[in-house]
């Protein structure tokens, strides 16, 4: 059983209750939190596992709440929680530094999945040795979750992270969007291939100037090729 502390920020009283309870149901611990300012505080004084953060919150969104805390430095997962499709471009697009996104309304069992999914690959940054991976003048370093082409350093968020070292692992094999999620999530709720799809888009441009490319296989997925 995990005894992880989730901050569930959000001012909905039905989000709050139902995700509490399955949060509970499995093993997590909750603190509630129904304003921005008050997040930030919380995250420095309960120092949570993980935060599930709405985006529309009081005093301070969600948005802001994110810039602030990755502009401190802290790297804590963060799930936004959107009612609106238009705010997906913005998690997604913009460099706020969230780990993946959510919108309302959601199935709780998803959110669960997603939540271990992420803490499974948090955890998995300090127990992974595995050997630097070299195609072409891409280097990918598992253990130090560095990238390069040739000697420039090519910074990546987790996420972006997981997904090219999961297609580069096996070079010129095409992944569905199911399949990445899978793989580089680790859930399998489908669906939510859009955002598969932007962060390709975010990593061919960091790739831009390499060797390597990201192909699209059209109708079926995406393959990394030399």
């Amino acid at each position: 059983m995990t005894s992880e502390l989730i901050l569930l920020v959000d001012d909905e009283p039905s989000i709050i209750q139902l995700s509490r309870m399955y949060f509970e149901r499995d093993g997590f611990r909750v603190q509630e939190i129904n304003d921005g300012e008050a997040a930030l505080e919380a995250v420095a004084k309960h120092r949570p596992a993980l935060i599930v953060l709405d985006v529309m919150l009081p005093k301070l969104d969600g948005f802001e709440v994110c810039r602030k805390l990755r502009a401190s430095g802290d790297q804590t997962p963060i799930i936004m929680l959107t009612a609106r499709d238009e705010d997906i471009d913005k998690i997604l697009g913009l460099e706020l530094g969230a780990d993946d996104y959510l919108t309302k309304p959601f199935n709780p069992r998803e959110l669960i999945a997603r939540v271990k999914a992420i803490l499974r690959r948090s955890d998995g940054k300090q127990k992974t040795d595995g050997k630097p991976i070299h195609r072409g003048d891409l280097t990918i370093d598992p253990s130090s979750r560095e990238v390069r082409i040739a000697a420039r350093t090519v910074e990546l968020r987790t996420q972006e992270f997981d997904l090219l070292l999961t297609l580069a692992e096996q070079p010129g094999r095409v992944f569905s969007r199911e399949q990445l999620l899978q793989l580089a999530w680790g859930f399998d709720f489908y669906g939510q291939t859009r955002t598969v799809d932007v962060h390709i888009a975010h990593l061919r441009k960091k790739l831009e100037g390499g060797s390597v490319k990201i192909e699209t296989v059209t109708g079926v997925g995406y393959k990394l090729i030399v």
